[in-house]
C-alpha cells in the first residue's frame, strides 16, 4: 500500500468520525426536540381534558365526544375515547402538518422518547392519550437530510483535494523512489530538480549529496579493480619475465659449461702435452706450459662461479634445500671471516619452481648485499615453509641504513622486491636495533612441486 493512499485512508477515518460526531450531535438535538414537544403537548392536552368530569356530568360520553370533535387534534397528541365496553368512540383526526409523509422506522425510533400513553378513567369510560411525535421527528428528519447531505459532499471533496495534495506533496518522494530505481540499475549520474518548498529542497539535495556519493564510491571501485586488474597483469607479465630470464640463463649456464668447459679442458690438455714434450731441457718454455695451465686452471673456476649464479645447479636435481645448504657453503669457503648461520624449516623441496627459484635468488641477492654493501660481521638466514605461504629472514650485523635502500642503482633491492610481489608476496626492509638490517619476505605457497601450479 503506498504512502499516499495510507495517508488519505487516515485521513478519510478522521473525516468519518468528524461526520459521524456532527450527525450525532443533529440526531441527539433532534431527541431533545421531540421529547421536549411531546412532553409540552402531553401537558397541554391533559390540562385541557382536566374538565373531562365537568363536560361529562353536563352531557355524558355523547356530550364528551361533541367536546372532543370541537377540540380536534391537541398538538402531538392521539386522543381516544372509549366506553365501558372498550369501543371506540373517538379518535383524534391525523395531523395535516406533512401529511402523507413518515420518517423512515430505523430514524423514528432512534429520536422518539419512550412514553407511556395517560389514561383519564370516567364512569361509563375512559379517554387514552398516545404520544404522537412523528411530525417532530418527521421535522428533525427533514432537517437531518441537508446536513447528511452536506456531510457526504464535504467528505467527498475533502477526500479528493487531500488525494491531490498528498500526490502534490509526495511527489518529491516519488522522484527519490524513481532515482533510486535508476541507481540500482546503474544510473549514478542522476540527480534530482532543487525546487519547490523547503522540505523538498531539503530531500532533493540529501538525495544529490547521497549520489553524488555513491557515484564517487562506484568510480573509485572501478579504478581499484581496474588498478587490481593491473598489478594482476603485472604480476603475471613479472612472473613470464622472470621465468624467461631464468630459462636465458640456464641456457647461458649450460652454454659456458659444456662449451667453454670443454675448451678449457682441450686448453689444459694441450698445456700438459707441451709441457710433457719439451721436458726440463727448456725451463722458459716450460715456464710458459705452466702459465698456461695455471690461467686454464682459474679460467675454469671463474666460469664455475659465474655458472652458478647464472644457474643455480643443484637446483634442479636436488631440491631447495640442498642447493641453499650448497650456495651458502661456498660462500662460507670464499668468505670464511664472516659466520654465517641457516636455519631450513618445513618441506622446502615441496616448493614449484617459480616459488622455489624466488626463494634461492632472494636469499642469493640479500647474503652478497650484506658482504658486499653492509660489511656485515654476522649473517643469519632463516626459511620456513608453512601451509599457505613461505617465510623467508635475512639478518646481518652491518651497517646498512633503511635510507640508502631508497637510493637510486639499488637494482638488487629492487629485484628482489619484483620477485616477491611477482607471486603475489611481499617484501620488505626492518633496520635492527642493534645495528644493520633485516629483510623479511612472505610468498604465498602457490603449488607443490609437479601439480602444475
Amino acid at each position: 500500500m503506498s504512502l499516499r493512499l495510507q495517508v488519505n485512508l487516515i485521513i478519510t477515518v478522521l473525516l468519518g468520525l468528524m461526520a459521524s460526531l456532527l450527525v450525532g450531535l443533529q440526531i441527539d438535538n433532534t431527541r431533545r426536540s421531540v421529547r421536549d414537544e411531546v412532553e409540552g403537548a402531553n401537558v397541554v392536552a391533559s390540562q385541557l381534558l382536566g374538565r373531562v368530569n365537568w363536560v361529562y356530568g353536563y352531557g355524558g360520553l355523547d356530550g364528551m365526544r361533541e367536546f372532543l370533535n370541537g377540540v380536534g387534534r391537541v398538538r402531538a397528541n392521539d386522543i381516544q375515547l372509549f366506553d365501558a365496553l372498550g369501543q371506540q368512540l373517538y379518535r383524534s383526526p391525523p395531523s395535516p402538518y406533512k401529511p402523507g409523509r413518515e420518517a423512515p422506522g430505523w430514524y423514528t425510533r432512534l429520536v422518539s422518547p419512550p412514553l407511556a400513553p395517560r389514561e383519564i378513567a370516567l364512569p361509563s369510560g375512559r379517554i387514552v392519550l398516545y404520544a404522537d411525535p412523528s411530525r417532530a421527528v418527521l421535522d428533525g428528519w427533514d432537517d437531518l437530510l441537508p446536513t447528511l447531505g452536506g456531510v457526504l459532499a464535504g467528505f467527498a471533496l475533502a477526500n479528493a483535494a487531500v488525494w491531490a495534495l498528498m500526490g502534490r506533496a509526495l511527489k518529491p518522494l516519488q522522484q527519490v523512489a524513481e532515482g533510486l530505481r535508476a541507481m540500482e540499475g546503474g544510473h549514478y549520474a542522476i540527480r534530482l530538480p532543487e525546487r519547490g518548498g523547503h522540505e523538498p529542497r531539503l530531500v532533493a539535495q540529501a538525495f544529490n549529496r547521497m549520489a553524488q556519493a555513491v557515484q564517487d564510491k562506484a568510480e573509485a571501485q572501478r579504478a581499484a579493480q581496474e588498478a587490481r586488474q593491473a598489478l594482476a597483469e603485472s604480476r603475471e607479465l613479472a612472473q613470464l619475465v622472470h621465468a624467461r630470464i631464468e630459462e636465458e640463463r640456464g641456457a647461458i649456464a649450460r652454454e659456458l659449461h659444456d662449451e667453454l668447459g670443454q675448451q678449457i679442458t682441450a686448453i689444459k690438455s694441450a698445456g700438459l702435452t707441451i709441457q710433457r714434450r719439451i721436458g726440463p731441457g727448456d725451463p722458459a718454455l716450460n715456464q710458459s706450459a705452466q702459465l698456461v695451465l695455471s690461467c686454464a686452471d682459474h679460467i675454469y673456476e671463474g666460469m664455475h662461479r659465474l655458472v652458478a649464479r647464472l644457474r643455480p645447479l643443484a637446483l634442479e636435481p636436488f631440491g631447495l634445500s640442498d642447493a641453499l645448504q650448497d650456495l651458502l657453503g661456498d660462500w662460507r669457503l670464499s668468505h670464511p671471516q664472516i659466520p654465517l648461520s641457516l636455519r631450513l624449516e618445513g618441506p622446502l623441496d615441496s616448493l614449484d619452481e617459480a616459488s622455489a627459484s624466488a626463494v634461492y635468488r632472494i636469499v642469493q641477492e640479500a647474503v652478497t648485499n650484506a658482504q658486499r654493501h653492509a660489511q656485515a660481521r654476522h649473517i643469519e638466514v632463516a626459511v620456513t615453509v608453512q601451509a599457505q605461504s613461505v617465510l623467508l629472514w635475512v639478518a646481518d650485523d652491518g651497517q646498512g641504513q633503511l635510507d640508502a635502500l631508497h637510493a637510486p642503482r639499488h637494482y638488487g633491492v629492487a629485484g628482489m622486491r619484483e620477485r616477491a610481489q611477482a607471486l603475489g608476496g611481499e617484501l620488505v626492509f626492518e633496520q635492527r636495533p642493534t645495528g644493520g638490517l633485516a629483510l623479511r619476505a612472505r610468498l604465498p605457497r602457490a603449488g607443490l612441486k609437479g601439480d602444475g601450479a
